[in-house]
């Protein structure tokens, strides 16, 4: 029998991290319990988990900085699930390095689907994919080429390069600090207008229906995200 991935659960409410043992277990993983911050991060040294689920409401620390520590090192994708619903939480996790933000109460049909996600996202990125396929939309980031069914499609460098971001991120949400940063330059982390028109203009020549967006969703005052 192949030996189950680990996965770290950081909670201090027992009652959750029963609920999230026991839905583990449900998924094929192997859960491993922490408290509090310094046990977590003792464990995480130990046990090498694959992921850690992090709330952040702590009792020793921040939760932040256990997810800024966790995602830092080597291996671990970092899942937030909380009961803080702000946005600024959000992005402040995103932004240390967490690989997506569930707020609680969740589902845990749902909860399995995106540690799926996120373990793939972290095999796919140790392989340095170059070709991500998003519905009919394939994008070839060594060639720098994007078509549709096939055909090449004419983006705009802001457009391409606003995609390509998504792409090397895809499935994860990349917030708008981070995308404006990276396309125009720290000068423009705030100019969230620029990155809203290029967004509409790659929509109207991607989507389907670009007023009822599938493959580039919004999390509104987070960033954006890339369904594959």
């Amino acid at each position: 029998m192949a030996e189950r991935l680990k996965i770290l659960i950081v909670d201090d409410d027992a009652h959750i991290r029963r609920l999230l043992s026991v839905t583990l277990k449900r998924g094929g993983y192997e859960p491993v319990e922490a408290s509090d911050a310094r046990a977590a991060l003792s464990l995480a040294a130990i046990v090498k988990p694959a992921l850690a689920l992090v709330d952040l409401g702590l009792p020793d620390r921040d939760g932040l900085e256990v997810v800024a520590a966790l995602a830092a090192g080597p291996g671990i994708a970092v899942l937030v699930v909380s009961a803080r619903e702000a946005t600024g939480e959000k992005i402040a996790a995103l932004d240390l390095g967490a690989e997506d933000y569930v707020t609680k109460p969740f589902d845990t049909d749902e909860l399995l689907a995106r540690i799926r996600a996120a373990l793939r996202r972290r095999v796919a990125g140790a392989g340095e994919r170059t070709l991500i396929r998003a519905g009919a939309i394939e994008i070839d980031l060594a060639a720098r080429i994007v078509r549709r069914d096939g055909a090449e499609l004419g983006l705009t460098p802001k457009e391409y390069a606003l995609l390509a971001e998504l792409a090397r991120n895809a499935g994860r949400v990349v917030t708008h600090a981070q995308l404006l940063t990276t396309i125009w330059g720290p000068a423009h982390a705030g100019d969230i207008e620029y990155l809203r028109m290029t967004a509409r203009g790659l929509r109207l020549k991607l989507e389907d229906e670009p007023s009822r967006p599938r493959l580039i969703r919004n999390e509104p005052g987070v960033g954006y995200r890339l369904i594959v």
